[in-house]
C-alpha cells in the first residue's frame, strides 16, 4: 500500500471515528431531550389533572351552593304562602264574626280614628243591615266625646268591604277590613312567622 493510500485510509478511519462520536453525542443529546420532554410532559399532565380536579371541586361546590340556595328559596316561598293563607283566613274570619263582636271591634277602631271635626261616616249596605240596634247612637256619641260630629252617608265607594270610611273635609280615613289588614300586613306577617316557624 502506497503512502497516499495509507493517508486516505487514515483520513477515512478518522472521519468514521468522528462520525461515530458525533452520532453517539447526537444519540445522547436526543435521549436527554426526550427525557426532559417526558419529565415536562409528566409535570404538565400533573398540573392539568390538578387544575381539572380543582375545577371539578369548584363545580361541585357551586352546584351544592346553588342547590342550597334553591332549597332556601323554596322554603321561603312555602313559608310566605302559608303566612298569606293564614292572613287571608284571618281576614275572612273578621268578616264572619258575629254581629256583637264585629261591631265592638269597629267601635275601638272608631275611637282611634275619629277626629274633633265635622265629618261623615259610611258603612256598606251589608254592615248597615246587620248593625245592632242603637249602634249609630254609639258612633255619634264617640264623635261627640272627641269634640266632633259625624253624619251617616249612604254613598259607598266601589269595592268597599266591611268596616267604615270617615271623611273630613274631603280627606278619607279608610277603616275598612282590607285597609286595616293592609296597614298592618308586615307586622301581622312577622307575628304569624314567629308563631309558626320560630323554634321554641
Amino acid at each position: 500500500m502506497s503512502g497516499l493510500d495509507k493517508m486516505k485510509a487514515q483520513i477515512i478511519a478518522e472521519a468514521q471515528d468522528n462520525a461515530k462520536e458525533i452520532l453517539a453525542q447526537a444519540h445522547a443529546q436526543a435521549d436527554s431531550i426526550i427525557g426532559e420532554a417526558k419529565a415536562q410532559a409528566e409535570k404538565d399532565a400533573r398540573k392539568i389533572v390538578a387544575q381539572a380536579e380543582a375545577r371539578a371541586e369548584d363545580s361541585v361546590k357551586r352546584l351544592a351552593s346553588s342547590s342550597d340556595m334553591r332549597k332556601r328559596k323554596a322554603v321561603l316561598e312555602a313559608k310566605q304562602e302559608v303566612i298569606s293563607e293564614v292572613l287571608e283566613d284571618a281576614y275572612k274570619a273578621v268578616g264572619e264574626l258575629d254581629d256583637a263582636a264585629y261591631f265592638a271591634m269597629f267601635e275601638k277602631v272608631l275611637e282611634k280614628y275619629v277626629l274633633p271635626e265635622e265629618g261623615t261616616i259610611c258603612f256598606t249596605e251589608k254592615d248597615r243591615k246587620r248593625m245592632p240596634q242603637g249602634y249609630m247612637e254609639k258612633v255619634y256619641e264617640t264623635a261627640k266625646k272627641k269634640g266632633g260630629s259625624l253624619e251617616l252617608t249612604e254613598t259607598v265607594p266601589d269595592g268597599m268591604d266591611g268596616g267604615f270610611i270617615l271623611t273630613y273635609g274631603g280627606i278619607e280615613e279608610n277603616c275598612t277590613i282590607k285597609a286595616l289588614f293592609d296597614a298592618r300586613r308586615e307586622e301581622l306577617s312577622d307575628k304569624v312567622n314567629r308563631q309558626l316557624f320560630t323554634a321554641v
